[in-house]
């Protein structure tokens, strides 16, 4: 309770979202680079370090490794078993906690000027020291298993599996990162020891800092903190070959209401009109209530409760990706609508009104994003990852403004392909079945 209620009156008094975010970069004597933002109006910072690769490392036949692996880094470190781990951080009203997905290990900590140094050493011990103890592993083991069972019971969870099963074909994105039940149960202690020594390495490393710390005490923290890491990690898993066809994936499913995954090939972020592509989105799936599929497929004729697509931009493969859910005997309907408005933006573009609309609405919606020292140490990660440079947040809004309607139009003709369009249905519906294509 105590970090809880620490924490929460931290955040509350982080940076505004309307306050300019300066982002030095700090370069240190042992070799790392991060993005600072300094913030010394209250005693309290934000850390965020990022491992490229992530669950994508596992060694073959090993999947699940990386996630299993990911999940006992706070369950005992150095001399210290699971729960005095956790007494530690808890009594420092620190935070520490990892995650990991298809192309990254997280880490996340949030500590008091006052405890930076116990705090840093835990997160130093977590890191480096992770102890693996065998009743942490069944147990976080049982976790995970029970997790994957679960998603065999859940609709959602299976239109997305069997829609990267066909995206994805061999490539490490197509399976799911937690592993099968079987592969999780057949892992070792030296699976996991080999999974940690495969991403915690010092050639991957992304590190965004926000709060009250100079530059000078951040370089010396972070040398510390991660200096002993090995120099290089296992070797980076080949870009996919995304193979997507027109035509409809049904899974059988005993449920009243289907679920249906839709995508296409997506684009690249660093592609000239990538901007473009993302105003093209937001008015055709964005989400909102003003998008064509929203309107057309919710608004109009009542067939869901919502509909959204989005640009997915993984590490090794561009998609664009969107969802639907319709009762089993309106779900062809839907689909039939969302294939035309594909369509329809492809041939006929998209009017003035919209691309105005979207504007506003991307450029208004951006500020909130910063909305505490742990978005924005976070926010800063996800842009080293991704090349931005430095200044990106102060031009992003310009990048969206310069956005034309000519150049949506000619986007949606040579982004969208609305022949190449695949659905993933999950349930019973009604007047459809696995078309080729698939």
């Amino acid at each position: 309770m105590r970090l809880m209620m620490t924490i929460a009156a931290v955040l509350c008094l982080a940076l505004p979202a309307s306050a300019t975010v300066d982002i030095k970069e700090v370069n240190t004597p042992g070799g790392l680079t991060a993005w600072l933002v300094k913030d010394q109006s209250i005693p309290f910072m934000a850390l965020e370090i990022r491992f490229r690769g992530g669950a994508s490392l596992d060694v073959a036949g090993k999947r699940g490794a990386t996630n299993l692996m990911t999940g006992l880094l706070d369950e005992g470190a150095g001399d210290m078993d699971a729960r005095a781990f956790a007494r530690s951080v808890e009594g420092l009203a620190a935070s520490i906690s990892f995650g990991v997905d298809d192309d990254a290990l997280s880490v996340s900590a949030r500590f008091l000027t006052e405890n930076r140094d116990e705090a840093v050493a835990l997160l130093r011990a977590a890191m480096l020291e992770p102890r693996f103890d065998a009743d942490a592993i069944e147990r976080v083991r049982e976790q995970v298993i029970s997790g994957i069972e679960s998603d065999a019971k859940d609709p959602d969870a299976l239109a997305s599996r069997a829609m990267d099963q066909m995206m994805f074909g061999d490539h490490p994105y197509a399976t799911n990162l937690s592993g099968t039940v079987s592969s999780v149960e057949a892992l070792t202690r030296d699976d996991l020891v080999e999974a940690h020594r495969n991403l915690l390495a010092r050639d991957r490393i992304y590190i965004g800092a926000v709060g009250d710390i100079t530059e000078e005490d951040l370089a010396a923290l972070l040398d510390g903190l991660l200096g002993a890491l090995p120099e290089e990690g296992a070797p980076m898993p080949p870009r996919a070959n995304v193979e997507i066809s027109g035509g409809i994936t049904v899974v059988p499913f005993e449920t009243p209401q289907s679920v249906a995954r839709f995508a296409q090939k997506g684009i690249k972020l660093d592609h000239p009109d990538y901007f473009t592509a993302v105003v093209l989105n937001h008015v055709l799936g964005g989400g909102s209530f003003e998008s064509r599929l929203m309107d057309e497929v919710r608004a109009k004729r009542g067939l869901t409760y919502g509909v959204y697509s989005y640009l997915a931009g993984k590490d090794l493969a561009e998609v664009y990706i969107g969802s639907v859910s319709s009762a089993n005997d309106r779900i062809a309907e839907a689909i039939e609508v969302i294939r035309d408005e594909w369509e329809k933006a492809a041939t006929e573009g998209v009017t003035a009104q919209e691309v105005e609309n979207a504007k506003t609405f991307l450029t208004g919606a951006y500020p909130l994003r910063f909305d505490g020292n742990g978005p924005i140490a976070n926010i800063m990660v996800g842009m080293q990852m991704l090349g931005l440079p430095i200044d990106y947040i102060a031009t992003r809004n310009e990048r969206v403004e310069a956005v034309t309607v000519e150049g949506v139009k000619r986007v949606a003709g040579e982004l969208l392909e609305p022949e190449n369009l695949h659905f993933v249905v999950v349930g019973q519906p009604v007047g459809l079945e696995t078309t080729p294509g698939n």
